[in-house]
Order: C-alpha cells, then sequence, then structure tokens
C-alpha cells in the first residue's frame, strides 16, 4: 500500500511537473509569436535596423532573465524571441546602456553601426585624445550620447589632458572646451577642480542640445558624478530643471562660457593651438576639447524667405507664443513634440515630406494620431516647403498640381543636423566608418 501511494505521489508530482513545463513552453511560444510580429512591424516601418548606438545580445550568455527589457526606458526596443532576449526597435535605441548595466549575465554590447550600414565617427584614444595631438572628443561626436554618459566622458578627458599641461607656455589659456552641452560643461567643471586656465565657447547656448529640446520634454538620465557639486540623481526632469542645475553650478564656480561664438577653425602654432569664431575673435590655448556632438548646425532647406525674422530652428518658450498661424516643418519626435505644444493656442500645420512618421517614438505617435483626429493639427504628408514670405508659405504637396497658399506667421524647422565632419577634417582628425564595431563592452 505504501508503495502503491509513493508511486501515485511521484505520478501525481510528475504530471504537475509535465504541466508546468507545458505553460511554460506556452508562454515562450506566444512571447516568441508576440515578438516576431513586432519585428515584422518594425521593419515595414523601417525600424528594426539600428541607426546609432544599439544594444546586440549574445545569443549563447543570454538567460532570459528580462532585466535589458525592464531596464530599458524605451518601447520594444528589446524583447524575448526563443527564450533569448533580441532587438526589435533598434533604429529607436537612444544608447543610454541602461540594458547593457542591468544584464545579469554580461550578454549585451553596446555596438555602433552595421555590417550593412557604417556609421562615421572620429579617431578617439581610450584617453579621449585625437589623432591630433592636444585634440581630444568627448560626448556624443565621440559616438556615446545621453547626459550621464557625456557628462562622465568630458570628466575623463580632462583628468587625461591635464597630465601634459605645460606649467610654462604663450597661449592664453590651458584649455579651450568647444561646446556648452552636457560633456562641455562637466569638463569646464574639470577643469576648474585642477586648476587649469579654461574657456568655453558655444555656438549656441548653455546646454547644447538640451538647450534645444521643447520645454517639457523629458530628459531620460541616471545618477552622475558632475564634478565640483557631486552625485546628481535625476532619473526623469525637465529640460528647465536641467539647465538651472547646471546654470547653478557654472555661475558658484565662476566657470566662465562665451555664447554665441561659433568656432570657424583651430589651427596649431608652435606649441599652441589658435581657435578663430565666426565674430573674428582668436584665442589660443594648448590643448583643446571638441564636445559639439554630432548634429552640428541645424540642417537649412535653402528655400527663398527662410532667412526671414520669422524663422527658427529651434522652440524656445512655446507658451508665450498664441494666435499664431504656424507652420512646423520635419517628421521626427522634435517637429512632432514642438508642433503639439504649439498646438493648444495656436493653428498649426505640420508638414512632413514622407508618407508616414516612422521614426518617433510610440508615445508620439499615439499622440500626433490624437491631435489628428482631434483636429488640433493639420498634418500634410508627402509635402515640401517652397517659399516662405511675409504672411504666407507655399507648400508643393505631391499629387497636387497646383501649389498650396497657407497663412502663416512662424516657421519652424525641424530637419535634422548638418554632422560636423568637414570640421573635423580641417583640423586634421581622422574619421572612420565603424561597422558594427563594439563601442562599450564587458
Amino acid at each position: 500500500m505504501d508503495v502503491l501511494l509513493e508511486n501515485m505521489i511521484y505520478g501525481l508530482v510528475g504530471i504537475f511537473l509535465l504541466g508546468v513545463v507545458l505553460i511554460y513552453v506556452r508562454k515562450l511560444i506566444r512571447e516568441t509569436k508576440i515578438v516576431d510580429q513586432k519585428i515584422e512591424v518594425a521593419k515595414q516601418d523601417g525600424l528594426f535596423e539600428p541607426v546609432s548606438l544599439h544594444p546586440v545580445v549574445d545569443q549563447n550568455t543570454c538567460i532570459q532573465s528580462g532585466a535589458c527589457i525592464r531596464a530599458c526606458p524605451e518601447k520594444d526596443i528589446l524583447g524575448i524571441r526563443n527564450s533569448r532576449a533580441t532587438t526589435i526597435n533598434a533604429s529607436r535605441c537612444i544608447g543610454h546602456g541602461a540594458c547593457f548595466h542591468a544584464c545579469p549575465t554580461q550578454a549585451i554590447t553596446l555596438c555602433i553601426g552595421t555590417e550593412k550600414r557604417g556609421v562615421e565617427l572620429p579617431h578617439v584614444s581610450q584617453d579621449f585624445e585625437t589623432n591630433v595631438s592636444g585634440v581630444y572628443i568627448a560626448g556624443e561626436m565621440g559616438g556615446m550620447g545621453l547626459i550621464r554618459n557625456a557628462v562622465e566622458q568630458g570628466r575623463q578627458a580632462v583628468d587625461n589632458l591635464k597630465k601634459t599641461i605645460k606649467k610654462e607656455s604663450s597661449a592664453d589659456f590651458d584649455l579651450i572646451v568647444i561646446g556648452a552641452g552636457p560633456a562641455g560643461i562637466s569638463a569646464s567643471l574639470n577643469a576648474k577642480k585642477h586648476g587649469l586656465k579654461c574657456l568655453t565657447l558655444e555656438q549656441d547656448s548653455l546646454g547644447g542640445t538640451v538647450y534645444t529640446f521643447p520645454r517639457a520634454k523629458i530628459v531620460m538620465t541616471a545618477p552622475m558624478e558632475l564634478p565640483l557639486y557631486g552625485k546628481v540623481k535625476l532619473y526623469e526632469t525637465t529640460k528647465t530643471e536641467l539647465l538651472e542645475l547646471w546654470n547653478k553650478v557654472i555661475s558658484d564656480h565662476s566657470i566662465q562660457i562665451l555664447e554665441n561664438k561659433k568656432v570657424e577653425s583651430i589651427h596649431r602654432k608652435q606649441d599652441f593651438f589658435e581657435i578663430k569664431t565666426n565674430d573674428l575673435s582668436n584665442y589660443t590655448a594648448q590643448k583643446v576639447l571638441l564636445a559639439i556632438g554630432r548634429r552640428g548646425t541645424p540642417r537649412k532647406l535653402n528655400v527663398p524667405g527662410e532667412v526671414s525674422e520669422k524663422v527658427a530652428y529651434r522652440l524656445l518658450e512655446p507658451e508665450l507664443i498664441n494666435g499664431k498661424n504656424i507652420m512646423v516643418v520635419g517628421g521626427g519626435d522634435s517637429a512632432v513634440e514642438s508642433a503639439m505644444l504649439l498646438c493648444e493656442n495656436n493653428k498649426v500645420t505640420l508638414s512632413y515630406r514622407n508618407d508616414a512618421f516612422s521614426r518617433i517614438k510610440p508615445a508620439n505617435k499615439e499622440r500626433i494620431d490624437q491631435a489628428i483626429f482631434e483636429r488640433k493639427i493639420e498634418v500634410i504628408l508627402n509635402s515640401n516647403l517652397l517659399s516662405i514670405d511675409k504672411t504666407e508659405v507655399q507648400l508643393k504637396v505631391e499629387g497636387e498640381s497646383d501649389v498650396r497658399i497657407i497663412q502663416n506667421d512662424l516657421v519652424y524647422i525641424f530637419a535634422g543636423g548638418e554632422l560636423p565632419m568637414p570640421f573635423l577634417k580641417s583640423i586634421g582628425i581622422a574619421i572612420t566608418k565603424k561597422f558594427g564595431e563594439a563601442i562599450l563592452k564587458h
């Protein structure tokens, strides 16, 4: 009897375990099917292939913990397929590296470019020095985007270059930092910390790319060590809060930053560099740190009337703009987010040259679709801006024989930025194309 009971118990346990396994397998099959469907949609929308820094999963090391998916603040960048993590909407990855740090088995590598699509990057050593001795690069231009990464690189670059600063030099400064974004601000603070005579030049305004974000944009970041300040614990913050922090730290430590100073050329003069700006100012420094980002100068459409004062390439103080006829040009997140901010108190038309918004975040896609449904925004796809006049703009729409004339007070153009590769090459910095090369690996 005891043997029979024991066999029955073993049998029931076996049936239970088999049921658990079957449920688990069915769950895996269901997850894989869902991810397969998402990948197919991503391919149709042109979002499957990465365009910049992105995760690559080692299928032999991944244990399907899901930590990478939970850590990613974006949506559907990664998913579980056939019991392993895989990329879905790789082109939406913004390279923050949260998945890299979260993976318990170190199965993720952050790579730039793919076998088919190369990404141009300047040659930079582990010390952040380029092939031009004395010229350094930190931040997005070196391949690592996002605030935390840029801040860390700016700090490390100064830690390295300070070792070769000469006490006696005919140069005006020990270091000139070009760009006052996250990397440039961090570098400037660290230079002050090390007692270096430093000047920072910014072609636009303090904050760099962050300054051009719409006011309400959420900046995803993580704890970062800011020189002369300490640890900054910001996980979700507005652009305004971040700029206020930087302004406070810069003011508290008397950091010298000159805005609206676009550097036109950098030339070596004996043992230092001569830097010339757009206002014909000249500066000299022993070392130069480029923290200019990849976006460079806003790309222009080169249409008649674009030089008008009513044309802008960034959105500032949207809450102060009311009762205007506004044309927003572009199909990326910046264009969509700006149009959404402006549409509450203005008549907004969004012109995009393609037939669909294929590279915007899912949340922005949902918001713009809802705004179109509620008729808060008029979106004109397959259209190109032809000219800008004082009170109107002319738009050419594919399939229409006549040019559309639209009443207009303001025009915002978000056509991306021109990569500063010609500027880097003029300095003598070597540019190479990366085809799936690892930028960050364990």
